[in-house]
């Protein structure tokens, strides 16, 4: 049999996991919203901007704000358990054939040109906003499949499955859209230092070099540390790290098999010891089940594995806590009216729903794809529909894009005012056209 991973991180797993996620999100949004809008504004403000943290090793200095090492430290692991996401995914998940991932990639990509699109034109008089256009590019997975997973067994598995696709392909895209556009002035001695420890770890990867701590000592101190001072965005390292990390196993399924069946059988054999505790020769065999566990698993999943409820549960929520704490000073509607936010409003809500019907409808037209077992065309609108949540990866996209702190803010306004819309108008479809199994 062909060598192949074992896969232990199943879908539904993820699926529950983001949904988890999802409500701690909407729960850190709130307390953010309401610290940042009471007396206590000067505490959060303090917190996050103005409390600084960090370590001097000579001459070397490398200090910042809170918020700093939270979106250019904890963001960077986010997306390196993103880019472990998105490789086994390619390698043997829903983007791991053509007829699998069309649909999802070009429903993606059809999500990510057309609220660009709509952006663009709606600020087309005003160059100083254009920058902006990436805001509403991307979707936050954990807000929409924790919203979809509350129609229950109204929705078919399937869809969220597209969903969670289409997501992870979004997010390469957003990456890219980083890496390219959100670029400023680019350090290359810095780039190539990255460079060369990104092939230190593929060579790693080839000889067959499994530790973790390896790849986590030269990724943070060779490739994490000179994109941080290169001027490309220090996220971008840990999508690359990401995609250094083995995803082959040791031995075969057939072999894993085998030699499991052997360890069990001699452990029947062993005569237990009268109490709680294992003999010498039982202890002995637990600890060769446990290597050739090992050897049946590969890194990258065991990784994805540890990492996802860290980053699901931790990363994330904090960086909304972080972030989303928007100051309302004057009139809401103020905000809610200015080009920025109606330009990300109209973005997430329209340009997400129409790119991702659109696309999808011409690669099934065109007969490049299929849609999933069990899905309709109305639930793939709901889906376009929830999309349009971009929460997360928006705000960390408007953090860049723009210089100006009161654009800053009006861009999360508008980002929160079109994910709370998206929401009521995707759950709403989705109750309304899917029927109870």
């Amino acid at each position: 049999m062909k060598n192949k991973p074992v896969s232990h991180f199943g879908i539904s797993k993820f699926i529950n996991q983001e949904t988890i996620g999802g409500v701690l999100l909407i729960f850190a949004t709130i307390v953010a919203l309401f610290w940042a809008n009471s007396s206590y504004y000067s505490s959060y403000h303090y917190l996050w901007y103005e409390l600084k943290a960090g370590f001097t090793w000579g001459d070397f200095k490398l200090i910042g704000s809170l918020h700093h090492w939270i979106n250019d430290g904890l963001m960077a692991l986010f997306f390196f358990t993103v880019g472990l996401e998105i490789k086994r995914e390619i390698i043997g998940g829903e983007l791991s054939s053509v007829k699998k991932a069309s649909l999802p990639i070009m429903a993606a990509v059809g999500g990510m040109v057309i609220p660009a699109v709509v952006y663009s034109l709606v600020v087309i008089n005003k160059p100083e906003l254009m920058h902006g256009w990436g805001v509403p590019v991307a979707t936050d997975i954990a807000f929409a499949l924790g919203l979809l997973a509350m129609l229950g067994k109204r929705v078919n598995i399937q869809l969220k499955i597209f969903l969670t696709a289409l997501a992870i392909a979004d997010d390469l895209g957003a990456i890219l859209v980083i890496a390219i556009f959100y670029t400023n002035a680019i350090d290359f001695k810095e780039l190539f230092t990255a460079a060369v420890f990104m092939i230190v770890l593929i060579v790693a990867n080839y000889a067959g070099v499994r530790r973790a701590l390896f790849y986590a000592v030269v990724g943070f101190s060779g490739v994490w540390l000179s994109f941080l001072f290169s001027g490309v965005h220090a996220t971008v390292a840990g999508v690359l790290i990401a995609l250094t990390i083995p995803a082959r196993t040791k031995i075969d399924e057939d072999t894993y098999i085998s030699k499991l069946e052997k360890l069990l059988h001699k452990f029947r054999r062993e005569n237990p010891n009268n109490n709680p505790l294992l003999t010498k020769e039982q202890s002995h065999l637990v600890e060769e089940i446990d290597k050739v566990n090992d050897k049946a698993q590969t890194p990258l999943q065991k990784l994805e594995y540890f990492l996802h409820p860290i980053t699901t549960y931790f990363i994330l929520p904090v960086f909304a806590l972080a972030n989303a704490g928007v100051r309302v000073e004057g009139n809401i509607f103020d905000l809610m009216f200015h080009p920025i936010a109606i330009a990300i409003i109209l973005g997430l809500v329209l340009g997400k729903f129409i790119g991702i019907s659109l696309f999808s409808r011409l690669m099934v037209k065109f007969k490049l794809a299929t849609l999933p077992e069990g899905v309709s065309w109305k639930q793939i609108y709901g889906v376009a529909l929830l999309a349009g949540i971009g929460f997360t990866m928006s705000i960390f996209i408007s953090e860049l894009a723009f210089s100006n702190e009161a654009f800053k803010q009006i861009a999360k306004v508008g980002i929160m005012t079109a994910s709370v819309i998206a929401a009521v108008f995707g759950m709403s479809w989705l109750a309304l056209t899917s029927k109870k199994e």
